[in-house]
């Protein structure tokens, strides 16, 4: 009898150990916060021209390029009509993922009079622009791990990363293969 409470004991002290060490699997509602495709994209908070905060977060529900460039970038300034164009045709489209398509646009400046000029000459006619103009030093390249610009990240409505570095044509065709 005492062996039988022994090896019950022993059996109950082994059974709740490996229960207690199993991991509950996450669901597939839980996502990382990366750089990566497939994860959600790391919150950006910054001044817009006007000083005012905005959020990338804000914009959940569509389809966003998050754009990192600069006033003084000749490839970023050569790739704004490219930028602009696909703005202009997919802003109120309706995509799997989203319902229309905006542009964040983090700018690595440290000149806010170049930085507004850029704007206005470019016609980057997108609300979302910001930059804590601290230029290669910005917080937010840092946290997306941009070397060098122009970079982008393509984000569904839920904020979760589609596609890097589109550049010229591979915009429009990833904006295309998102289409209802």
């Amino acid at each position: 009898m005492k062996l039988n409470i022994v090896l019950l004991f022993a059996l109950t002290f082994a059974l709740s150990a490996f229960a207690g060490s199993t991991k509950t699997s996450t669901t597939k509602d839980e996502v990382t916060i990366g750089l990566e495709i497939g994860n959600k994209a790391p919150e950006i908070v910054e001044k817009n021209p006007t000083g005012n905060d905005l959020k990338l977060s804000s914009l959940e529900g569509k389809v966003v390029l998050i754009d990192f460039w600069a006033s003084w970038c000749g490839p970023c300034r050569r790739e704004n009509p490219t930028v602009v164009a696909a703005y202009q045709k997919y802003k109120d489209t309706k995509f799997k993922s989203g319902k229309g398509f905006t542009v964040f646009s983090v700018s690595l400046d440290k000149d806010k009079a170049a930085w507004e000029q850029a704007i206005t000459a470019d016609k980057l006619m997108w609300e979302t622009h910001v930059s804590d103009l601290q230029y290669w030093n910005s917080k937010y390249a840092s946290i997306y791990g941009v070397r060098s610009i122009p970079s982008n990240f393509l984000i569904d409505g839920k904020g979760i990363i589609l596609a890097r570095n589109l550049r010229g044509p591979a915009l429009e065709q990833a904006l295309s293969e998102l289409l209802k």
